[in-house]
């Protein structure tokens, strides 16, 4: 049975594009939660004004991918340090922040937090939010790496170093490796 998780570590293309090559996600999907504007548009949740994080929701399977090494991952592939903002992209669209569906989820992402702190070399600043409405964000974002990404300069700069770092570090959970 598919199991979902939401999670929001700055441009979408970026997260989506790293979850796509785990093994035991069966579906990424990138979109908006967090915000106070119904049926948000890109353009809407770019000017910062919403309250949305640009976000995806993995749909995974449990008996091959725990929750926990998902939200593993998630933290070893973008900055969970910095606060409202990835690289050069910055506002609270941006944020790194976990959406729990469940509060086993809600208790696990902050073990997580935890165990990423271990190692950090600053503050973990990732928050727990409460799961709100889902928005699937318009459908050229959807698998963008696969298409327009590549082509991208943006994506071109941020991707591949974020694809690197999974497959170096998780290469037991990489689908590009163990292929």
């Amino acid at each position: 049975m598919t199991e979902y998780a939401t999670l929001a570590g700055g441009c979408f293309w970026c997260t989506e594009a790293v979850f796509k090559d785990v093994i035991g996600v069966e579906s990424v999907e990138s979109g908006y939660i967090g915000g106070h504007v119904p049926n948000p548009t890109y353009k809407q949740v770019c000017g910062g004004d919403t309250g949305h994080a640009e976000a995806i929701r993995v749909g995974f399977d449990p008996e091959q991918l725990s929750y926990a090494d998902l939200l593993d991952i998630f933290f070893a592939t973008h900055d969970p340090t910095q606060l409202d903002r990835q690289g050069n992209d910055v506002g609270t669209q941006y944020r790194s922040a976990i959406f729990p569906e469940t509060v086993m989820q809600e208790e696990q992402a902050n073990q997580a937090i935890e165990r990423a702190q271990e190692t950090a070399s600053d503050r973990i600043v990732t928050t727990i939010e409460e799961y709100s409405h889902w928005y699937p964000a318009e459908g050229y974002h959807q698998d963008y790496w696969d298409g327009e990404g590549q082509r991208n300069p943006y994506c071109m700069a941020v991707i591949p170093p974020k694809l690197q770092k999974l497959r170096k570090s998780f290469a037991a959970r990489s689908k590009a490796v163990t292929a």
